[in-house]
């Protein structure tokens, strides 16, 4: 499909999340909680940011050791300024970033280094796809649209749960498999199928390169905190928008539970899936409110709940680009340079590990 089709598909699902997200907004209640929050919430949120940016950047460590192990420091200034990317940059090319980065300073291929970028991927959707099963098998069968968010979470994890199946089966039936996929691809175009074999090849060559138990364990182990620290994240930062104490009775108040968290995070992440306009603009914040809707009334929801939602996409928006920007200055890494070497590298992706 064309880009540029493409983004302007992208960019009709944002029009269409955000008409959706302000249609029913209570706008004198919004704007109250919004200047009834209690902001100094972000400063414990800020440090949350923190540790959980220091996960992604161990447990990424820990699965390219297989191929090399990176030192910290170039392996935060990768992941600083790929993550950035990531948000800024349409097209899906910040995928791209990490790879590049961590290559330049490394002797890692870029092509082995995307594969542990989706094996992230991989384990993180089927983690959270089991994780909001579990929390949703304890919601009451009448909550509001609990039948669509059963469905969003088995989606979620057979879409990730067989991209992993497909690697394994690549890994250990190579030639089979690539020979089924001529057979598919090829009469719809020769290109294509070059170019999805060589992708294939690329991943089940870094499989062949995985890390050793002790660092395995390590993955899972910070795997596991990322994702603990995400929900304590979303109680943290509800919590700064319960203004049952201030004086301003236009205030809603709204505050989640550890639990109410993790389903809200659970169905951000399933909205984030959905191709959308950089930044997940638009699916954030309507993902977000279908699940408080879970939880709240529809006053709530459309009131605190919609200014809970934005200034939340707002803060990880931020935190997000100073972080990278803050990392692409002290580093020798400029913006041209990233931007420049990724449209060669989303061509060239696909290359032998």
């Amino acid at each position: 499909m064309n880009k540029w089709v493409k983004f302007g598909l992208g960019l009709a699902v944002t029009v269409g999340c955000m008409w959706w997200t302000f249609k029913d907004t209570l706008w004198t209640e919004m704007w109250a909680a919004l200047t009834s929050a209690n902001w100094l919430m972000l400063l414990p949120y800020f440090v949350l940011s923190v540790a959980v940016h220091l996960c992604r950047v161990v447990r990424w460590g820990n699965l390219l050791s297989g191929l090399e192990k990176v030192p910290f420091k170039k392996l935060n200034e990768a992941s600083a300024i790929g993550f950035m990317m990531l948000i800024i940059l349409p097209f899906r090319l910040g995928e791209f970033a990490r790879p590049f980065l961590i290559a330049q300073r490394s002797s890692i291929r870029r092509s082995a280094a995307m594969t542990s970028v989706v094996l992230e991927r991989i384990v993180d959707g089927i983690t959270m796809a089991v994780l909001l099963r579990v929390l949703v098998s304890f919601l009451p069968d009448d909550a509001p649209k609990i039948g669509a968010i059963r469905v969003a979470a088995n989606v979620m994890f057979l879409v990730f749960s067989g991209g992993l199946s497909f690697l394994l089966l690549a890994r250990w039936q190579h030639d089979r498999v690539i020979g089924l996929m001529l057979k598919v691809l090829n009469p719809i175009s020769p290109r294509l199928a070059s170019r999805a074999v060589a992708i294939v090849d690329g991943f089940v060559g870094a499989l062949r390169q995985l890390p050793d138990g002790r660092n395995m364990a390590s993955f899972f182990f910070f795997t596991t905190l990322y994702w603990s620290l995400n929900g304590l994240g979303m109680l943290v930062f509800a919590s700064g928008f319960d203004c049952s104490r201030t004086a301003n009775a236009a205030c809603v108040p709204m505050s989640l539970t550890l639990f109410q968290g993790f389903v809200v995070l659970g169905l951000l992440i399933v909205g984030m899936m959905v191709p959308a306009a950089p930044g997940s603009a638009g699916t954030f914040q309507s993902s977000v409110m279908i699940a408080l809707g879970v939880f709240f009334s529809l006053s709530v929801v459309n009131s605190t709940g919609v200014a809970f939602a934005n200034a939340l996409w707002v803060v990880q928006i931020v935190q997000q680009i100073g972080f990278g920007l803050f990392f692409l200055a002290i580093s020798n890494t400029t913006f041209s340079d990233v931007t420049g070497n990724l449209r060669a590298g989303e061509k060239s992706e696909g290359g032998t590990a």
